[in-house]
């Protein structure tokens, strides 16, 4: 049986580390939103602290069935209030720290889901 890497036809993360991602193989030090539909947004968070609840209602306005939450470099999650948005448009919610939600958004948009990651990528000594 002859095996075929998979091919996603949709944005992926490409590579990731400390401070920063790859989207198509575009490096990015700052926090991101992608979705599997195509969209690219700039994510105006440097850091978990500065995340407040407009950051998850933009997420709301998304047309997909589950965001994926990078919470940074460690797994970290948002107050339930802040979440009324998603849960009134019946779209879920699952954090992980943002490496783990990279493969786990790659995963899921080379399934055909409409899924979003919301990326938070934290400055490092080296990216700020």
């Amino acid at each position: 049986m002859k095996l075929q890497p998979d091919r996603i036809d949709t944005l992926s993360v490409t590579g990731y580390g400390p401070g920063w991602v790859a989207i198509q193989g575009e490096k990015t030090h700052h926090s991101v939103l992608i979705s599997s539909a195509g969209i690219r947004l700039d994510w105006s968070c440097t850091s978990f602290d500065d995340l407040q609840p407009h950051h998850f209602e933009q997420l709301a306005e998304l047309d997909v069935e589950l965001v994926i939450f990078g919470s940074g470099e460690r797994l970290r999650f948002a107050p339930p209030q802040w979440l009324t948005s998603l849960m009134n448009k019946r779209i879920g919610l699952e954090t992980m720290d943002t490496q783990a939600a990279c493969r786990t958004y790659n995963i899921l948009a080379g399934e055909g889901r409409k899924v979003a990651a919301a990326l938070l990528i934290e400055a490092t000594p080296s990216n700020s």
